[in-house]
């Protein structure tokens, strides 16, 4: 069983920052990508970041410099850095873990609430 645990959402105000992790465990084995996604209110799920295990990065344009993403391999974790929160950064955050093994996995989502 594979299992993705996100943390480290909550409430910030506009201009704040946080920092999301996902930890990955089980049996997941060949991870070749992983990232965020978000989902607002009425809205399709999104990309916000992803990093190949080559270390390649990949942002949507409305994250560019504001975001950061980075990983640890031998801990299996994905991090997502956000500084300059915006209101319309409000969402509810996912983090994916792409293997051989596994195909997608999905976390279960962290609520990030941008407001003052």
């Amino acid at each position: 069983q594979v299992q993705l645990v996100e943390s480290g959402g909550g409430l910030v105000q506009p201009g704040g920052s946080l920092r999301l992790s996902c930890a990955a465990s089980g049996s997941i084995f060949g991870i070749y990508a992983m990232g965020w996604y978000r989902q607002a209110p009425g809205r399709q799920r999104e990309l916000v970041a992803a990093i190949t295990s080559g270390g390649s990065t990949n942002y949507a344009d409305s994250v560019k410099g504001r975001f950061t993403i980075s990983k640890n391999d031998a801990r299996k974790m994905v991090y997502l850095q956000m500084n300059g929160l915006k209101p319309e950064d409000t969402a509810v955050y996912y983090c994916n873990v792409d293997s051989l093994t596994k195909g997608r996995t999905w976390g279960q989502g962290t609520q990030v609430t941008v407001s003052s």
